[in-house]
């Protein structure tokens, strides 16, 4: 059975050797029809902790390795970062 794999946003990485990472998916409301957003929050191994607040990452299910950690994190995901702004006087 193959491995699911998601993209989220690491939300927090105080934990050692864990990141919880915020998966956001869009879904159509079954009566309105809007699309709406719905979140899940997944603890992910990170043995290196080498993946910081706010990077995109990918992980992937695996063995329980404690209690809420389920999946581990493969590599980060490059994305194109925007240029800060910049203050014009």
């Amino acid at each position: 059975m193959p491995k699911r794999v998601l993209t989220g946003t690491v939300v927090s990485d105080k934990t050692d050797k864990t990141v919880v990472v915020k998966v956001e998916r869009r879904v159509k409301h079954p009566m309105y029809g809007k699309i709406i957003r719905l979140s899940k929050k997944y603890h992910a191994h990170d043995e290196g902790n080498e993946f910081k607040e706010g990077e995109t990452v990918r992980i992937e299910e695996t063995r329980p390795m404690s209690k809420l950690k389920n999946w581990r994190v493969i590599e980060r995901v490059n994305t194109h970062a925007t240029p800060a702004k910049q203050d014009v006087a």
